[in-house]
């Protein structure tokens, strides 16, 4: 089906990869969304992930429903993730708003950590709402870490497509974590890098408190770099010789090739720590079911429009113009 997004017009004064990324990281924003209801999803025998669900009236299951997860260090309180429920929402979506493994204050809920590869949680969750629930047009929407989450999850399911899988959509997703590693290290990153080694340990420290016969703090000594901290614990907890095997293993590039179902990608030239030049490697354009879209600004997620209103958040309205584009009958 042929879509095309609206053109991207920064706001005017954001015209700088880091200036769009802070602006919208710490942006007031209110919704209009009605209170959440909290579900449990079992995603393995021994954990469960939260979601944040908006139910549509009377819950009707022909109703479509986008499905959104949030990036490093997030959770389902993030304004992206509000942002695109509160749109999809006034469309008549059920939106659920997922935390990954351990966040939004959920450590009791698994023994584990949680990292880039683990797509086969989104898969468990799209199987309980198309399967169990019964909904039959479901949408996922992901940013940066979520952004690999979701492309991997589609390009795992290559030509199987399930019916009730109408499209998926990641924003400057962190394909490469090898590259975003590398791109973090350079020194204009340093306040990104300080943000996510800050809560990375702190989010373990609190997991060792809990399981302490799982982890523990001996030994560690410092982190000061995301690859650090996945050299020394994301690697050997989940059996990865290294950081950089971990980052070869989980990263979504090496399965954009096989996507299959309706694919909307948006990353910005300018994203300060997820390179575009993964983007040229990874080839996303090729694949003719995966619309590619790369404004010259945007920052990391940011993608603050000069206009008001709707497109204000342009990468957010994008997504749900793209959804109800893929909508069945739409």
């Amino acid at each position: 089906m042929l879509w095309e997004p609206r053109k991207f017009e920064p706001y005017v004064l954001l015209k700088n990869g880091h200036a769009m990324t802070i602006a919208a990281a710490f942006a007031r924003r209110r919704f209009a969304l009605p209170p959440a209801q909290d579900r449990l999803f079992q995603v393995d025998p021994e954990s469960r992930i939260l979601g944040r669900c908006h139910w549509q009236p009377e819950k009707r299951r022909d109703a479509p429903l986008i499905v959104i997860v949030h990036g490093l260090e997030g959770s389902s309180e993030s304004n992206y993730c509000r942002g695109i429920a509160e749109k999809a929402f006034h469309l008549g979506y059920h939106a659920v708003r997922l935390n990954q493994r351990n966040c939004g204050g959920t450590e009791t809920l698994t023994p584990t950590l949680y990292n880039s590869g683990m797509s086969g949680d989104y898969r468990a969750v799209f199987e309980e709402l198309a399967n169990g629930d019964g909904f039959e047009q479901i949408f996922f929407a992901g940013y940066s870490m979520g952004g690999n989450l979701v492309t991997k999850m589609a390009g795992e399911f290559a030509e199987a497509v399930p019916k009730a899988l109408r499209g998926v959509c990641a924003v400057c997703p962190a394909m490469d974590l090898g590259a975003c590693a590398d791109a973090l290290e350079r020194r204009d990153n340093y306040f990104y890098q300080r943000h996510f080694v800050k809560g990375l340990m702190a989010r373990y420290a609190r997991k060792a408190q809990l399981f302490p016969e799982r982890y523990s703090m001996n030994g560690i000594g410092s982190v000061r770099t995301v690859r650090e901290f996945d050299d020394k614990i994301t690697a050997p907890h989940f059996g990865y010789k290294d950081a950089q095997d971990y980052y070869d293993a989980v990263g979504a590039k090496k399965l954009v090739a096989q996507v299959r179902v309706p694919m909307l990608m948006i990353t910005a030239q300018d994203d300060p720590f997820v390179p575009y030049d993964l983007f040229l490697r990874a080839k996303p354009e090729q694949n003719p079911a995966i619309r590619f879209v790369t404004p010259q600004h945007g920052g990391h997620c940011g993608f603050i429009s000069n206009k008001s209103g709707l497109e204000r958040f342009w990468a957010e309205q994008a997504i749900v113009e793209f959804c109800e584009a893929h909508r069945r009958g739409a």
